[in-house]
């Protein structure tokens, strides 16, 4: 790995990145392919790729570009044991690849979009993905990589969601394009930030809600803005995420919060727990307590460790707070908790939410209430991962001759209720799905906008008639953003416009944060709640000193 400096000060990071903008027209890239041979790949038809989190969802991204011809030349993760693992497994020979198969439930890792939101097979790069990840140059630190790294032309972000703002803000200050996985960031203001950055430096973005580009979302906006349903006043979107860990309390032998409410004592159980741990025996009793978050924290803190080696614990949290590592949050599971996810809003929302407000050209929303399961807490009885299941109902208004909309979101396995014009033996999708209801018929739609279906039936006819007024995206949703870079296409979703998708969908749990049984009505315009003081806390959080947005 690259000897990089994790400690540098804000202040020479922000030095670096000013004098390496003041000289950005004085060298130029020479990808090594310009040296011609067997795969040669013209240098304007190819972009040098920084990943910034390597071993999930950016290794699906890394696919998707490597299959377009593009180039990863440079790592940053925080976990290299994790990423080397990942593209080992990567390499091997996958089962049916040319048919993609797997991907049926992963659109993310699928290849073209063909008509109405099928894929084309994408071909197998796994030897490819971990030729170019064993000599791509590595760093831990996004801030030494970006001092250093002059010759990229973009970084794709796909850190967990605490992480995307500061490294995406950084990567755009030094003239990089940026891929940002979704949620685009973990706060209200972050996303403003970022939409400003993306403005005033202008480098191409792209946020990584990659149905945004399939034929289903863009044939639904046609036949929509055609009139095909009629108005649109309500939307029903839903998921049966998270499929990680939720409604748990923070492992710890601290008191949580609550009184005692009689059975088994706090210390007692500590005890049980402690001893439990050291010879090896059972779980603690759980007879006689009414209490289970406060035993399952115990519980819980009973598995901690120390973090794995060659783990940097403390670039993983980066601007969030402070939090003793535990094998539970890393890999994958930090979506369920506070500090670093969003939880399954932020990770299916940008993939369902998203086809209402391209197609209904919406706003932020004027007013929005929550109701959920019980949070897992924190000692100081504050959030610390997000409840098991919810629900948010938003409220637009009207867009010039467009009605009011009325949009509600469903996760953990709750499901909308089933509209008129739904057939009675047609069963909705637990996995995820959207529904428009319109005064002539609804829309049924599948994540990410795929296999949108008409109803009644005699609407089919109506949508035949419709012309293709919206250009479609033939390449993935990736490859698109290489080639904006390139200036041989627009991107599918830039800033201009996740930002606000994505302040819609965090606003949903800045409504459930701010209490359950209220509505808070929001002015877009100034971003502020307008009837909770308190409410607007939820809308920005306090960096970690080091750590900044400036």
């Amino acid at each position: 790995m690259e000897n990089d400096n994790n400690g540098m000060s804000r202040r020479s990071f922000v030095g670096a990145l000013g004098s390496a903008a003041g000289s950005m027209a004085a060298f130029t890239i020479v990808p090594r392919h310009v040296l011609g041979g067997p795969g040669f790949t013209a240098p304007s038809d190819m972009v040098n790729v920084a990943l910034v989190g390597a071993a999930s969802m950016g290794m699906s991204n890394a696919r998707a570009l490597i299959a377009g011809g593009q180039t990863i030349a440079v790592l940053v993760d925080v976990d290299f044991g994790l990423v080397d693992r990942r593209a080992a497994e990567g390499a091997q020979p996958r089962a049916n690849a040319g048919a993609n198969a797997g991907n049926a439930a992963r659109p993310q890792a699928a290849g073209l979009v063909g008509n109405a939101g099928t894929r084309a097979p994408q071909p197998d790069v796994g030897a490819q993905l971990l030729a170019q990840y064993q000599k791509a140059k590595r760093y831990a630190d996004v801030r030494v990589m970006l001092e250093k790294e002059k010759g990229i032309d973009g970084v794709v972000i796909a850190t967990p969601d605490h992480f995307h703002a500061v490294a995406a803000n950084y990567a755009m200050q030094a003239g990089k394009a940026v891929y940002v996985q979704k949620p685009l960031t973990w706060s209200v203001h972050e996303s403003r930030v970022l939409a400003a950055t993306a403005k005033r430096t202008g480098v191409v973005t792209q946020m990584g809600n990659q149905g945004h580009s399939f034929d289903g979302t863009r044939q639904m906006v046609e036949w929509i803005r055609a009139g095909v349903i009629g108005p649109v006043r309500e939307v029903h979107t839903w998921t049966n995420r998270p499929i990680w860990p939720q409604g748990i309390p923070r492992p710890t032998l601290q008191p949580l919060y609550s009184p005692q409410r009689g059975g088994a004592g706090q210390g007692a159980v500590a005890a049980q727990a402690q001893a439990s741990t050291a010879s090896g025996g059972a779980a603690p009793s759980w007879e006689n307590t009414r209490d289970v978050q406060r035993n399952l924290a115990l519980v819980l803190a009973a598995g901690a460790t120390a973090p794995p080696p060659g783990l940097n614990w403390d670039l993983f949290l980066g601007p969030s707070p402070m939090v003793p590592y535990h094998p539970l949050y890393h890999p994958f599971n930090w979506r369920g908790w506070t500090d670093w996810g969003m939880g399954a809003l932020g990770d299916m929302g940008a993939h369902l939410i998203d086809q209402p407000v391209y197609a209904l050209d919406l706003g932020l929303p004027t007013s929005v209430e929550a109701t959920s399961s019980p949070w897992g807490l924190d000692v100081d009885a504050s959030p610390a991962s997000f409840p098991q299941a919810m629900t948010v109902h938003y409220e637009f208004a009207a867009r010039g001759e467009m009605p009011p909309v009325k949009m509600s979101w469903y996760d953990g396995g709750l499901m909308p209720p089933r509209p008129d014009h739904l057939p009675d033996d047609l069963v909705l999708d637990r996995a995820g799905g959207g529904i428009f209801v319109g005064t002539k018929g609804i829309i049924l739609y599948g994540t990410y906008g795929n296999n949108p279906r008409l109803f009644p039936d005699s609407l089919t006819a109506d949508a035949a008639r419709v012309p293709q007024t919206i250009k479609r995206v033939t390449t993935t949703h990736e490859l698109n953003w290489a080639n904006a870079i390139m200036k041989k296409a627009e991107p599918s979703s830039d800033f201009a416009y996740a930002a606000k998708l994505n302040e819609i969908m965090l606003l949903g749990i800045v409504a459930l944060r701010a209490g359950q049984g209220k509505k808070i009505l929001y002015d877009g315009a100034n971003m502020r709640v307008t009837n909770d003081a308190d409410a607007n806390q939820y809308l920005r959080r306090e960096y970690r000193t080091g750590w900044s947005l400036e």
